[in-house]
């Protein structure tokens, strides 16, 4: 089976997912350890997710000021 492409929306819903989880003391020590290190990767991809879009959509108006 093909690995689901995560996206931005699905990203930011397990981050708060998460951080909701901690706040309301649902999580163990060692729980906590991991989802703090997933929430990491998370917003890793989050911010490389915009700097790329923010390039591509700098291009495609670069691109229309040129026509």
């Amino acid at each position: 089976m093909a690995k689901k492409e995560l996206t931005y929306k699905a990203a930011v819903s397990e981050i708060e997912r998460i951080l909701e989880q901690i706040e309301e003391g649902e999580l163990d020590v060692d729980e906590i350890t991991r989802n703090v290190k997933k929430v990491t990767e998370l917003l890793r991809f989050c911010r490389e997710k915009l700097h790329k879009t923010e390039a591509e959509v700098n291009n495609i108006l670069k691109e229309e000021e040129d026509d």
